[in-house]
This record gives structure tokens, sequence and C-alpha cells, in this order.
């Protein structure tokens, strides 16, 4: 009978109905109805779980808006999490656009206006002395994953301050339905220290604080603060960084990697993405990955992690470094980062090779002659058709990977990039396409969503136990998200297996974080022969008690 809370506090009638983790709605029995105080406070029909969905997807189907889609299903998760993961996780081609990019990316936008309940933790600069009082605030005291933004670049839309919280919201989400991590050991966070955006400040239903942006030591000593203070509230979390800006994305990173369980997903989770989406173009292409030269358009934080992943992957190969880091070139706003510019950012001098200074991409195209073009730059529409017909010309199969969010953001799309290459056109993008129809041959595009690599690499590090995350685990996820994608998929020209595989994905990646953890000597949690078992017990299926 589900009358404990969890924290095993016995609650009933309304307070039972407003738990949105023990709430069933319609679909209390009548037993339950009776002993539970519920009798009258229900319609009298009994509804099953299935019975539900059915309904649930119905009102859905009439919405007349991605928008108003959205909000119809965060309302559905605050008063009834079973049914709402239930839903997510059957209709999950259907959901996974509304509940996370690109719908996201707008409800984000709006989200002073369709603000209803709170789903997580907002802490302010203005809460710096009283943080871990704060903390005690939230009702459960085991949590697994918690992801923090302080809202300064959500996706590629830039600083939506405290409106950002709808990332951390949908990204747990996403943990539960894709990682099975239970929905009550995740923790959404907000860190709010100002905004920059003029347009929030001036409105008057904005719910952050009305001040500008904090910054420099100001700034550092509150993400210190917040790190310690959750680190002892929580010891054993994952921490998942989220939608920092580039000025603070990557030190960030590299300060707190070493000793806290955390990881970056818009560096590594995209880094690794993009790595298993190339590792199996080369099945197409029939190349070796040693011998690709990429072209980043975009020197970001995405950009640069995915080159230096693939840098850590030729040198597993048996590359040296420095011959690993020359296959990589990048763009940036001052076009191609080459070494004879000066003030080159330190994270961008390793890829600051000894060519003449170009700016017009078809140009650099012609004499870097690329094999994989790779945008991270959050500027739609600079995969021009001279672009793609240039990179066409140097490759039989030219690689395309438009990562960029939300889908407005994109530098092509699929249509695009078929079109102009004469249907030869590997492509991959950040934000779903629909399929293509060219010369009466369908294109079934790949996404290159993240959701592929962040639920299996936190899983996989909840139960290892591991202090830290090291970038060794996600290069062994993105190997094994290459390595998931079947022969009927690739014929089908799909760099990455359809989501309704996703839970599949999750866990032999977290097995292959296991065993990586085991063999680095990171393990600290006991874990029997049969991983794969241990993790499926382990993780959260929504049903009824």
């Amino acid at each position: 009978m589900s009358e404990k809370n969890k924290n095993n506090h016995t609650i009933l009638g309304t307070d039972l109905i407003h738990d949105p983790f023990l709430n069933k709605g319609t679909g209390f029995s009548k037993v339950e109805r009776d002993q539970l105080g519920l009798a009258g406070l229900l319609p009298p029909r009994i509804l099953t779980l299935e019975e539900q969905k059915k309904k649930i997807i119905e009102v859905f189907s009439k919405k007349s808006s991605d928008l108003e889609k959205y909000i119809y299903m965060i309302a559905l998760q605050d008063r009834n999490e079973t049914l709402f993961y239930s839903v997510v996780i059957d209709y999950i081609e259907t959901m996974m656009p509304i509940i996370y990019t690109p719908t996201v990316g707008e409800a984000c936008q709006e989200y002073d206006h369709i603000f209803r309940k709170p789903r997580g933790l907002y802490i302010s600069i203005e809460d710096l002395e009283r943080m871990e009082k704060l903390l005690l605030n939230w009702p459960q005291n085991k949590i697994d994953i918690i992801v923090v933004t302080d809202g300064e670049r959500i996706l590629g839309l830039g600083d939506l301050g405290a409106n950002g919280m709808g990332i951390p919201v949908g990204k747990l989400s996403l943990y539960t339905v894709c990682a099975g991590i239970p929905p009550e050991r995740c923790l959404p966070i907000t860190l709010d220290v100002g905004t920059n955006n003029k347009k929030l400040l001036k409105s008057p239903t904005y719910l952050g604080i009305n001040k500008n942006r904090v910054e420099g030591s100001e700034y550092d000593y509150f993400i210190e603060k917040f790190m310690i203070t959750i680190k002892k509230r929580f010891p054993s979390a994952v921490i998942q960084f989220e939608d920092f800006a580039n000025k603070n994305a990557s030190r960030l990173l590299k300060k707190y990697q070493p000793t806290y369980r955390m990881f970056n997903d818009d560096i590594q989770g995209t880094a690794a993405v993009a790595l298993a989406g190339i590792i199996t173009s080369m099945k197409t292409t029939k190349q070796l990955l040693k011998d690709q030269v990429l072209l980043f358009y975009g020197a970001g934080t995405a950009g640069i992690g995915i080159g230096n992943l693939f840098v850590d992957a030729l040198i597993e190969l048996g590359e040296k470094k420095q011959e690993a880091q020359k296959r990589c070139w990048f763009v940036d706003s001052k076009g191609l980062v080459v070494s004879k510019r000066k003030e080159i950012k330190y994270e961008k001098q390793k890829y600051a090779h000894n060519h003449p200074h170009l700016t017009d991409l078809t140009d650099i195209i012609k004499q870097v002659k690329p094999t994989i073009l790779i945008g991270t730059s959050g500027q739609g529409q600079k995969f021009t058709q001279p672009v793609i017909t240039a990179l066409s010309k140097i490759n039989k199969h030219p690689i395309v990977f438009a990562l960029s969010n939300p889908t407005s953001k994109s530098e092509c799309t699929a249509e695009q990039a078929y079109n102009w290459s004469s249907g030869k056109a590997i492509f991959a993008s950040g934000s779903p396409f629909a399929t293509v129809n060219f010369k009466k041959e369908i294109k079934y595009p790949s996404q290159g969503n993240n959701v592929y690599i962040f639920p299996g690499v936190g899983l996989g590090s909840v139960l290892t136990g591991a202090e830290k995350i090291p970038k060794s685990f996600f290069l062994a996820a993105a190997k094994t998200l290459s390595n998931i994608v079947s022969a009927t998929e690739l014929e089908q020209g799909l760099l990455y297996p359809p989501l309704d595989r996703i839970r599949e994905v999750s866990i032999a990646i977290a097995v292959s974080i296991v065993k990586k953890a085991k063999s680095e000597k990171l393990l600290k949690m006991s874990i029997p022969d049969d991983i794969k078992s241990h993790i499926e017990n382990y993780m959260y299926s929504p049903k009824y008690d």
C-alpha cells in the first residue's frame, strides 16, 4: 500500500493526492481509496495505468503547439510522476522533442510566464551565507544525480538567468526515462548570479534576482562555496554542469573534476556523442579514424571538447598527441585558428596550425580539405550551399554534423545537407529533423543528442561510487554507443540507434563505465560479476505498487 512517502512518513487523503511520487489519480483501487482516506475525493471510475496513458496521449495530441504540449506534460509530472514517466518511456520518439530540445528552449524563454510549481532549488548569490541551511530545505536526503546551471548559455539562446531552470529539470527527466535513475533521487539546481539579459531585467514578470550577472572573484567564490556545501549535503551525488558560458565551463571542469564527482555535459557529453557518430560513419565510408581531418565551425567549449576526445581516441590507437592534434582545425569568430594570429586563447593554441589566415568557410574547406565538418557555433544557416558543395567535391561521402541547438541555430538542415551533396552526405544534428525524400530515396537524419551519453555515464558513475569521473569514461561511452548501432540501422544511414532503444544504450554504457572504473582502480562499490543485472535491478520502472 502506498501510504508512505519516500521519507517513510504516512500520508493520507488530499496530501497523498498532491504527492506526485505517490499519486495514482484515478488509478487508486477501491480498497486503497477506503483505507487511505481517498473515498469521495476522486471520480468513481478506476482506470488502469494503460487506460490513463491512452487518455493522456489523446489530450496531448489535441494541443495546438509544442509549447502547450510541454506545459501539459510538466503539469502531469507535477501531479503524477509514475504516469508521466510511463507515458514518456512508451512514446519516447514523440515526447523527447517536447520535454527537451528543441521545445525546452522555447519553454526557458517563457519560463517566467509558464512557471506553476517549483521543481528544483534556486540558489542565488544573495543566499551565499545561508546556503547550507537552504539546501536542508530539499525534502529528499538521498540524491544520486544533480544537474546544475547558472543560466548564462542556455542551448544556443544565450543568457536566460533563472529562466534556465527548464534545462536541469528536463535533463533529470531524461536521466529517469533513459537510465532509470529514480526521480526522487534527482535534484535540479539553478544558481542565480544575476543576468545580463536586458529584456529580462526590464521584465516585471522575471523571477530571478534583478541585477547584472556577478563575475570574477565574487562568482568564483560563490561556485566554490556551492561545491563545498553540496558535497557536504549530498556526498554521494554525481554533479552535472550544464549550460555554463564558455568563459567558465572549461575552467570549472578543469578545477573541480579531479576532486569531485562532476562532469560537464556540454563539453564531455557532446564530445562523446560526436565521437561515436564519427566512429560509426567510418563503417560507411570504409575509412580509418586516424586518416580523418576535422574542421570545426565554432571554437567554444563544445568544439574544443570534441577535438580533445578525438585526439584521445587517436592516442589510444597509437598516434602521437601532436600528430593527432594536427588533424583538428578550428574556425572561430575571427576565422581560421592559425599560429600567426595574436591573442589566441589557451585552449585553442594546440590547434593553431602554421597556415595562412582565412575567413571564408568555403575557401577554408578548399584549402584544409576536411573529411568531416562539425558545427558547434550556435549560429544557424552557416553551412551554405557553397560550403556543402565544396565539401562534397573533396569527399565521396561528406560527413556533416550540424550540432548547434535548438533547431533554429542548426548550421544547416538535413534536407539542405542531402540536396546540396547530391544525397551523399552523412548527416547528424543536435536537434531532430524529419526524414528526407531525396529522388525517391528516404534519408534518415541522425540526431547526435547528448541523451545517448550522459544518462549512461551518470548511471555507471553512481553505481561505481567513483570519487571522480575521468575523461576515459567518455571515451568508453563513445565506443560503446558506436558498437551498439545495428547492421540494419547502418544500412538506413543511421549513426545512432533509435530512441526506443535508449535504455538498452544507457545500460550498455553503464556496464562499460563500471568495467573502466574497475580497470582504473576507481571502483568504490561492490559490483557482482553480472554487472548488467545489477544495473537493471537498480533502475526505476514506472508502475503502480
